[in-house]
């Protein structure tokens, strides 16, 4: 393959001798030269992609479940022109636990006559901490990078090989989030090579990639290596304040470890066991370790660490607290919900129910005990048996929970997993931050949906819906063409997602899709927002009645208390 040197060209970035396929851009950063490959975008830019670029070492053998090491420089020149593995998880494509690799995606880059220094988006991938990848097949850069930004797509390690924790020095959690400080510091040293500005990054993060974004603004590991924030249907500060966040979670881990045929009577006798399975025995285990059907969705939970001498600690307390204390990282932020979130989910009991299944069935006859499975809150007290029945009061009129009432099904399902702790956590930090917090609710509904019915309609506006404006999800949706009727909503979202990155605030000036357009900082009192669609519109009363019996039922803790 012929190796391309980017030294004068700084139009297109490569010199071209007949446009041949094999055409290579090289970079020469502190690491040592990356060779990558030629994407094209939606409107026809060049961009220059480099995937699978290592920042760590293999976190395998005794390497497994510890802190991640930073990659060591090479002399050869590293191969970033094809898609890199993802960390292991269910139903994934191209994997290795060899799997601490980063992707980055720019259409310009500096050359000896021009330098280059772009804003920087790093995205954290979505998938509950134990799916998903930033692999280009599924997150790629073709909408936007016809924005004049450096994109960054990383990964992390999932499940229990990323957040196994049993609350001890042995195993004290969060590897998942460590390696993404790592990754953040590979880029604070590299990124310029690319054309990026190492002090202009944004962080973006989709569900468990939000929920990581919301840590990083109060862990001491990462408070020098991002500027601003993008956080996108989900937090740490879940609607039971503290449940979000582990203490260790030992009876988790003893259960992995009797599923794999691992002795569980002491914590270093499960990790010796461990560390010798293949690491497909994680993944193929993961769905038995749910209590009900794929709940709770957070499975594997971020972690209070204990202090271990000689180990930075990722996260110290929890985030409420740190956050009530002045403890955070204060940046423009942007937050916010699609419409319905999980409460698509619905669709999925009518599905069921269609096929002669039985979730209406086990949900209406166990709600006591389901609810707080599916909503993380306390389980089996009087206090959960009374939010229970409040929950089924306010949602389903104390009726069957069935067809007949899907309606209340979807929006407690997305209350209740999303909707409120987004809304909860933008009043708390709207209170704290000196620093302006943009709220949104993204309504639009295209033809496209993770969550459709009889495979032809969008069910609703779907949790993950809205990053398909954002990003070619080659492995879930087509292409959009230049006549998509989608194509409005990508110029929109790319707009102000890129304009936030370049500026901290997200509508661009003279630009006439926004004509009349003002995005206002969230006021808890007004609680005003952001309705986003083909033509977004600031509006106040975000789904009231709903927001206030949740507030009732979780009353935010006047003191610290014990958890």
């Amino acid at each position: 393959m012929k190796i391309v040197l980017i030294l004068f060209s700084c139009i297109v970035g490569i010199i071209a001798t007949h446009h041949s396929p094999e055409e290579q851009p090289l970079v020469t950063a502190p690491i040592g030269q990356i060779r990558g490959s030629i994407f094209t975008s939606r409107l026809g830019r060049t961009i220059y992609s480099f995937r699978g670029v290592r920042y760590g070492e293999s976190p395998t053998g005794h390497q497994r479940f510890q802190p991640p090491v930073p990659a060591a420089d090479w002399q050869n020149v590293f191969d970033a022109s094809e898609e890199g593995p993802s960390c292991p998880h269910p139903n994934g494509q191209l994997m290795s636990e060899d799997c601490l690799r980063l992707n980055v995606y720019t259409a310009k880059l500096p050359c000896e006559s021009e330098n280059v220094s772009r804003p920087v988006m790093v995205f954290i991938h979505p998938g509950g901490f134990y799916g998903y990848s930033g692999q280009s097949a599924v997150f790629g850069p073709q909408y936007l990078l016809d924005k004049d930004i450096v994109l960054v797509t990383i990964n992390y390690r999932l499940g229990a090989l990323g957040f196994l924790s049993t609350g001890d020095n042995l195993a004290p959690g969060n590897m998942g989030l460590k390696d993404q400080v790592v990754a953040l510091r590979w880029i604070q040293r590299n990124i310029a090579a690319f054309g990026g500005n190492p002090n202009a990054v944004t962080l973006c993060g989709y569900s468990a990639g939000s929920f990581s974004i919301m840590l990083h603004m109060v862990s001491p590991m990462s408070q020098n290596l991002f500027h601003r924030a993008i956080t996108m249907s989900a937090t740490d500060i879940t609607a039971d304040i503290y449940s979000g966040i582990a203490n260790g979670q030992k009876q988790l881990v003893k259960k992995q470890a009797e599923l794999l045929d691992c002795p569980t009577d002491t914590t270093g006798s499960m990790l010796l066991c461990l560390y010798t399975k293949p690491v497909e025995n994680f993944t193929d285990t993961l769905d038995s370790l749910f209590d009900w059907h794929g709940n709770p969705i957070l499975l594997w939970k971020p972690s209070i660490e204990p202090e271990v001498r000689g180990v930075e600690r990722f996260l110290t307390a929890h985030p409420y607290d740190l956050i009530k204390q002045g403890k955070f990282k204060q940046v423009p932020l942007i937050l916010g919900v699609t419409e319905n979130e999980f409460g698509t989910v619905a669709a999925l009991y009518e599905k069921d129910a269609q096929n002669n299944g039985s979730l209406y069935e086990e949900l209406n006859d166990n709600w006591n005990r389901l609810a707080p499975i599916i909503f993380f809150y306390e389980r089996d007290t009087s206090r959960s048996n009374y939010i229970s029945r409040e929950l089924r009061r306010f949602y389903f009129n104390n009726q069957p929970i069935n067809s007949a009432n899907m309606k209340g099904l979807s929006e407690v399902y997305g209350d209740g997993i999303i909707i409120f702790p987004m809304f909860r956590t933008a009043k708390i930090l709207a209170s704290r931050s000196n620093q302006p917090v943009y709220f949104y609710k993204f309504t639009y509904k295209s033809r496209f949906s993770f969550q459709m019915w009889n495979d032809t309609t969008p069910y609703g506006v779907a949790h993950h819906d809205d990053l398909q404006y954002l990003f070619f999800m080659k492995r879930f949706f087509p292409f959009f063409e230049r006549d998509a009727p989608e194509n409005p909503m990508v110029d929109i979202s790319t707009s102000m997602w890129a304009n936030f990155v370049e500026t901290g605030e997200p509508i661009p000036k003279n630009d006439d899709k926004f004509n009349g357009v003002t995005w206002t900082p969230f006021v808890p009192s007004r609680t005003n927002y952001l309705d986003i669609n083909l033509h977004p519109t600031m509006k106040t009363e975000f789904f009231p009645e709903r927001m206030r019996t949740w507030d009732r039922l979780f009353p935010l803790p006047s003191s610290n208390v014990k958890h």
